[in-house]
């Protein structure tokens, strides 16, 4: 299968992407393992990026793009992967449209982790970073930073979210619960039923 994670900071988008990944037997991709093997790598687009992320810039769409598209077809996504962080964006979500229709291939599913935002800032102002010895709260997780990013991303998701539900990919998937509970939601709207049978045998789901 070949699908799209979308979610807000909080909804445990990172955890889940690789569990379900797993159950499906296929890559969880994210942006930031692309950019760092191409960066690290030293690969032609890794240097084309290097110069705009070291000016603090935004990496263009037509980059970013042809970095996915790389990974994409790499032998071991060729019979499915998961995309974690991408697309962000509808222009980035037509081009990868149009890349995968290239190799062949179409997207199957869009998973989008809806929280309530009163539940993803107390999730994200709770969490504590170990500094010199202290447990401190980091400054991007105090309560009014957290929604501001959350605004950002509704800026951002919402009309992505939309645009897949226009052509019949999204699915919404309730991200409150137990983390298997999560993911049982996510495979049964996957209609992957056999993924189910993969679950953990003790009671803690763990």
């Amino acid at each position: 299968m070949r699908i799209v994670l979308l979610g807000p900071p909080g909804a445990g988008k990172g955890t889940q992407a690789q569990i379900i990944a797993a159950r499906l037997g296929v890559p969880a991709i994210s942006t930031g393992e692309i950019f760092r093997a191409n960066v690290g790598g030293d690969t032609e687009l890794g240097k084309q990026a290097k110069v705009y992320m070291d000016a603090g810039d935004l990496v263009p769409d037509v980059i970013t793009v042809a970095m996915v598209s790389d990974r994409l077809a790499e032998p071991d996504a060729k019979a499915g992967f998961l995309l974690d962080g991408f697309p962000r964006t509808i222009a980035q979500a037509e081009q990868l449209r149009d890349s995968l229709a290239g190799m062949g291939h179409a997207l199957d599913r869009c998973l989008e982790l809806v929280v309530d935002e009163d539940e993803l800032v107390r999730r994200l102002s709770g969490r504590r970073v170990q500094v010199d010895g202290e447990m401190v709260q980091r400054d991007d997780d105090k309560p009014e930073t957290v929604r501001h990013r959350l605004e950002v991303y509704r800026e951002q998701t919402a009309p992505l979210a939309g645009f897949y539900e226009e052509v019949g990919l999204l699915s919404r998937i309730d991200a409150i619960g137990e983390i298997d509970e999560v993911t049982r939601r996510a495979l049964e709207a996957l209609g992957a039923d056999e993924a189910l049978d993969d679950e953990p045998d003790d009671e803690s789901g763990r």
